[in-house]
């Protein structure tokens, strides 16, 4: 029984996630759709490169740290 509420919240949210992508696309028009991913895409480039360069900052500071020189 449990698993079958499981499964009708899980068709529920797929069939409101599809009507709000087709309402979404439809807003956009022709053109519009492939912008609007380009856009994600783009953003979620620059947040990878942001996380990257933190984590070569921070990869650094633990270096000097722990060897107590400068890198």
């Amino acid at each position: 029984m449990k698993r079958l509420v499981w499964m009708g919240i899980g068709v529920a949210i797929g069939v409101i996630a599809l009507r709000t992508v087709t309402d979404s696309r439809s807003s956009l028009g022709p053109g519009g759709l492939n912008q609007a991913v380009g856009r994600i895409t783009d953003g979620v480039y620059d947040f990878a490169d942001a996380v990257r360069a933190g984590m070569r900052e921070r990869d650094s500071e633990l270096r000097v740290a722990l060897s107590g020189k400068v890198a």
